[in-house]
């Protein structure tokens, strides 16, 4: 039986409440009923704005040190007023990930017994109803392997379907002709001017061919008009000139239509649906079902907001949601990484100060935060090339903006590699924002531990990183610590001790900073030692670790976030990055460091019990995960609880509310899909801190289940089986000689896996060979 659907008995009248499809390139969302169907159109190249380089005037070293005088001087106003002058670049054609267009399907039923359906096992969305007294289905998919979306439209009843179609662009700049009664080719260009000039942007082409089986095939008015036929299948492909310095580009539509139309549309399904399930078919989960679980997704959801939670099959459609969103917006050949809101786009964020783009102070990474542990490593690797081209476009920003060496990214980026500061110093001036999203080099190592990749992509990469903070960084004259600044711990703000009570973002030394640069230094100094290289950067770095801050306890018990005990203006911001070191960092783990986790539960249940906490859908995530590595189950599970009830639209899809950071509406943000799907897994599996750990945070409303293919860290897959709340058994496949520990509750063991071995673990951790 096939459980794993998003389904609905009622009519999608907007967006909300489609439902989403994708390639790993070209996305839509489905939405409509039994008269209209609307398929949003976006592609993940398709971007207004351009590259372009940053006017700003060139610093030196000496700048940024008069300027860090002033910082350690307790001077904050001048600092930041110097920090204004040298670190805050014009916006420029920054751009925005915008949608392509809509097709707009109108159907001359009448119908009822309505059924809509997104099946995660065939990546296939279905609506179904009656009309006449016969049945019609209507069925749309994005293949992979053949770069296409496809539709069938059928009836019980010969020439029961008749309906006109028309594509209608999203931008001003977009045309769509009739090149025959059955055809339309379309072309546009993506401008807008709220983060662009208006006139620069990507290109795009595409075709839509309509066959029809019976009935008849008109044109009139810009639209394709069908008339009784008995089947209809839709072909569509579109492309762009992203990264591309011919035209040739212009002719690929043309025959990812053409070679769909020879493979014919069976064999273009059976494709489609073998390629997805060689990665969805990875891990299974199951919870448990109640009676719950058989209602409608919106009507689910709906009682979730009502505190009605004994739904745990929710949670396990939720996670496999979040996989199967993955798989649909990032493939191994996918040209970008997933933005802001995956591949799918509402067009919200672009009508405003809200850009969709690449926010590197979580939301980008906490987009890829399942993806190794839900064995979707090919998914990531887009994201590997990204930081690549961030890594090399960032070598201009590190010289101009710091007269330094390496490479530097900050706050976000867009499709050609943005790297200079944003354009307002008290959100823009994170400097360590490339560093953070470059964690994903180790994490893709640390999990699938390829030699190669370590040799060529990860440590090249993260070297240079390593250049530039040994460059950049200086010793604080009253500590003797080597310190990052000025910098902002994103994207929050302090109250320095002056009579004024002045509020401040910059400051020297923020704890995100350090930690990001500390597992940096480490991890460079390992995989330097391993690769046996850079003997004369080993002894650096040494020295350099030796003098870092170590992290700190302030007065009202929290894990302090600055380098000095400030109180936070906003106690009940939705950030809490200095967290970074809790997860997805280990440098704290309730065995490992008990004062600091302690200090951190302290800093997350004040922010949580902070009666204007800003109820955003990123936060809820973070919350689940962090209080999931302090083996907390039960809170963990209240904020997911909360994350699928009170930010979730009726398609299970993440939502920023109105208000957030200057939001004018509700918009969908899909980090929190994914940050959920993670936190699902670390409840269940946790891998690092050199060793695995079963069922570290079960709550007590999952008290039977079982989990299947979960991959970890030292390039390993685990199954895990329990009941009434305890371990019943588990199995280690192995792929590579690791030795570790093995940990459930209070037990824990050391063992050493050997490659291609598979494992029996009992519930009392007794393991052996099978």
């Amino acid at each position: 039986m096939n459980d794993m659907k998003l389904w609905f008995n009622r009519p999608a009248s907007n967006w909300t409440q489609g439902l989403p499809i994708g390639n790993g390139r070209l996305g839509a969302m489905i939405y409509g009923g039994v008269e209209h169907e609307t398929w949003s159109l976006t592609e993940l190249t398709y971007w207004s704005g351009k590259s372009e380089a940053i006017p700003s005037q060139s610093n030196t070293r000496e700048d940024l040190d008069h300027m860090r005088e002033h910082f350690f001087a307790g001077d904050y106003k001048r600092g930041d007023e110097l920090a204004k002058q040298s670190l805050q670049p014009k916006k420029g054609n920054f751009g925005t990930n915008i949608s392509m267009c809509d097709v707009q399907l109108a159907f001359d039923d009448y119908g009822d017994e309505l059924l809509r359906e997104l099946d995660l096992q065939s990546a296939c969305t279905r609506t179904v109803y009656t009309s006449n007294g016969h049945k019609r289905t209507r069925e749309v998919w994005a293949s992979h392997p053949d770069g296409i979306i496809a539709s069938r439209i059928s009836s019980e009843q010969s020439g029961g379907i008749s309906f006109t179609l028309r594509i209608v662009g999203r931008t001003d700049r977009f045309t769509a002709t009739l090149i025959d009664k059955d055809t339309l080719v379309f072309v546009g260009q993506a401008t807008e001017n709220m983060h662009s000039d208006g006139d620069c942007g990507v290109c795009c082409h595409g075709v839509l061919k309509v066959i029809a089986v019976g009935g008849s095939v008109s044109a009139d008015a810009g639209q394709i008009r069908i008339d009784n036929a008995d089947d209809v299948v839709i072909y569509l492909a579109a492309n762009t000139d992203y990264g591309r310095s011919d035209d040739a580009w212009m002719l690929t539509s043309v025959h990812q239509v053409e070679n769909a139309i020879a493979k014919g549309y069976e064999q273009l399904k059976e494709d489609h649906v073998a390629d997805y399930r060689r990665l969805y078919d990875r891990v299974n989960l199951d919870l448990g079902v109640t009676s719950q679980s058989i209602l409608p997704t919106d009507e689910r959801i709906q009682l979730f907001l009502k505190g009605q939670d004994d739904d745990p099959h929710l949670f396990a459609l939720f996670y496999q949601y979040g996989r199967y969103l993955t798989i649909a917006g990032s493939r191994a050949d996918s040209p970008l990484p997933l933005n802001l809101q995956g591949i799918w786009n509402d067009g919200e964020a672009n009508r405003m100060q809200w850009s969709c783009d690449y926010h590197l102070d979580i939301n980008t990474q906490m987009n890829y935060f399942p993806t190794e542990v839900s064995n979707l490593a090919e998914c990531h690797l887009p994201l590997m090339r990204f930081i690549e081209q961030l890594a090399e476009s960032g070598k201009a920003a590190a010289k101009h903006f710091y007269g330094c060496k390496g490479w530097v990214a900050h706050v976000f980026s867009n499709a050609w590699g943005f790297a200079s500061p944003g354009w307002e110093t008290s959100w823009g001036l994170n400097v360590t924002g490339g560093l953070w999203i470059a964690t994903h080099l180790r994490e893709h190592y640390d999990f699938g531990l390829d030699p190669s990749f370590l040799a060529e992509t990860a440590y090249p990469v993260l070297k240079d990183a390593t250049l530039f903070f040994l460059d950049y960084m200086t010793v604080h004259p009253k500590y003797g610590w080597l310190v990052t600044g000025p910098s902002n711990s994103p994207e929050n703000s302090f109250y320095v001790d002056d009579p004024q009570r002045s509020e401040y973002q910059l400051s020297m030394g923020s704890t995100l900073d350090q930690v990001l640069v500390r597992d940096l230094f480490v991890f460079c100094l390992e995989a330097s030692e391993h690769l046996q290289v850079d003997v004369e950067l080993q002894q650096k770095l040494k020295q350099a670790i030796a003098l870092l801050p170590p992290l700190m306890i302030g007065r009202r018990g929290q894990l302090q976030e600055w380098l000095e005990d400030y109180e936070e203006a906003q106690p009940d911001h939705r950030h809490f990055a200095h967290l970074f070191c809790l997860y997805p960092g280990n440098q704290v783990t309730p065995e490992g460091t008990p004062e600091l986790s302690t200090a951190a539960e302290v800093t997350l249940v004040n922010r949580m019990n902070r009666e204007m906490l800003e109820d955003v859908e990123f936060t809820l995530a973070a919350f689940a995960a962090n209080f999931a590595r302090l083996h907390d189950g039960e809170n963990a599970y209240k904020h997911l609880t909360h994350l699928i009830g009170h930010l979730c639209f009726d398609n299970l899809l993440t939502y920023s509310k109105a208000g957030i950071a200057g939001a004018e509406t509700n918009i969908f943000v899909i980090d929190g899909n994914f940050g959920g799907t993670a936190a699902i897994a670390e409840m269940l599996l946790q891998s690092h801190a050199g060793g695995i750990h079963l069922l570290p945070a079960l709550p007590a409303k999952w008290q039977t289940g079982k989990v299947t293919g979960l991959r970890a860290k030292g390039n390993a897959e685990v199954d895990v089986t329990w009941a009434n709340g305890e371990l019943v058994e588990a199995t280690i496949r192995s792929f590579s000689a690791v030795r570790m520990f093995l940990r459930n509750r209070d037990r824990k063991i050391e063992i050493s896996l050997e490659p291609n071995c598979t494992y029996h673990i009992d519930g009392s951790l007794s393991m052996k060979r099978i």
